[in-house]
């Protein structure tokens, strides 16, 4: 009897669980960044490598994959599968042998290059089966990304904080687990072509009106989204020994993990709102409220639990609500010809951008504190909201959402 997924909806299942299990890689670094810092004697930059080698990992992997059409040669489970393996026989390699931050970076680099043949590889493997419904499908695919990266918070917080082994242990587990998943599916009978990365449509993508314009609201967002991700867990630890309350480290974990996992419930929700009321419109609302969460951060920072985990919790929704809707603008803007090179170009300078908020966030933190470390962040969500209100102004709106703008 043969073990291949035959339905869509078993398919969507099967690969959405993958997905999830897959990408507790992301953060397994950044999720006991503390103790490693501790044991390796890490700077707080040096420590934001454990994010941005991942961040620079898939944005190398990603352009590799494009312009070698690598899911042109190898079947997209069989690549999804060996790239999880992958990513998890790196992260169990900081675990069990590496002693010191170089080592780990390196393999947390190696990490990101293998996630880039996970998340575009689920992206592709939706899209064979869904046409109609296809919003759904990436939605709960993008659900699934954030909830796997959000995981490591929650392991941390169940396990026991001080034990780093046991995350990086645990997701890399997970993540192999995603990898032997996802040998059951068959590709649908809607199988997409790769399209190569092409660098000479890069002039023609620059200098569209409408994609260059829905690509800065995206690197508005993007300049905020993993910078808050990646020091989330820090700022909360703070705030909570500020307030006074009991085992902050466990409630700070497992408020880390709440942040980023209900992004998942709120792209989900803002795939279905955009559909109806227009990318530009959700896209803004989205970054007018996480932007603006950056400065109010500092206002609730010691405030009680009561206050600060209902705050938290709707930045979350919202901070990654828009993401997937910047893809979808782009493949509804760019010309058929080139839409592929524009996705890729779009994925790559979105995921560099993150390095340096990424970055700056422990320099702001010791000039000012905590309390006001996430206020440059609101830079990006200000600038992409004014990129999508100016593209909802103008005629190429009207190819957004099926003419919602």
């Amino acid at each position: 009897m043969s073990m291949v997924v035959g339905t869509k909806w078993r398919a969507l299942v099967l690969v959405g669980i993958a997905e999830l299990f897959a990408m507790t890689l992301w953060f397994s670094g950044s999720a006991v960044g503390p103790e490693l810092a501790e044991m390796w004697n890490l700077t707080p930059a040096e420590t934001a490598w454990l994010t941005n080698a991942v961040q620079l990992g898939f944005v190398v992997g990603a352009l590799l994959s494009a312009s070698l059409t690598i899911a042109d040669v190898i079947r997209p489970r069989y690549l999804f599968a060996g790239c999880a393996f992958a990513g998890a026989a790196a992260t169990a390699l900081i675990a069990g042998v590496v002693e010191s931050g170089v080592s780990a970076i390196v393999l947390r680099f190696l990490t990101g290059v293998a996630l880039a043949g996970v998340y575009p590889t689920g992206m592709k493997m939706m899209a064979s089966w869904f046409v109609k419904g296809r919003g759904l499908a990436i939605g709960v695919l993008v659900g699934a990304l954030t909830v796997g990266s959000a995981s490591p918070h929650l392991l941390r917080a169940v396990s026991g904080i001080g034990q780093p082994r046991v995350v990086l242990y645990g997701t890399a587990a997970i993540a192999a687990t995603g990898g032997l998943l996802v040998l059951a599916y068959e590709d649908g009978p809607h199988q997409p072509e790769t399209a190569p990365f092409d660098p000479s449509a890069i002039w023609r993508i620059v200098t569209d009106r409408g994609v260059v314009l829905a690509n800065t609201g995206y690197f508005g967002h993007m300049w905020e989204l993993y910078a808050v991700w990646t020091w989330i867990p820090v700022y909360l630890l703070a705030s909570l020994e500020a307030s006074g309350t009991a085992n902050p480290e466990r409630y700070a974990a497992l408020l880390a993990f709440g942040t980023i996992a209900i992004g998942g419930v709120g792209a989900w929700i803002a795939g279905s709102a955009a559909d109806r009321a227009g990318r530009s419109v959700v896209t803004s609302l989205s970054m007018i409220v996480s932007g603006g969460a950056c400065l109010l951060a500092g206002v609730v920072y010691g405030s009680s639990l009561t206050v600060v985990a209902p705050f938290v919790l709707v930045w979350g929704f919202f901070i990654v609500a828009d993401s997937a809707q910047f893809s979808a603008a782009i493949s509804e803007l760019a010309d058929d010809s080139y839409v592929g090179s524009a996705l890729t170009l779009q994925t790559a300078i979105g995921f560099l951008i993150t390095i340096g908020s990424i970055q700056l966030i422990p320099v702001v933190q010791r000039a000012v504190g905590w309390r006001w470390a996430f206020i440059p962040l609101a830079i990006g969500p200000l600038i992409g909201t004014l990129s999508m209100l100016r593209l909802r102004s103008l005629p190429e709106s009207d190819r957004l959402a099926g003419g919602r703008g």
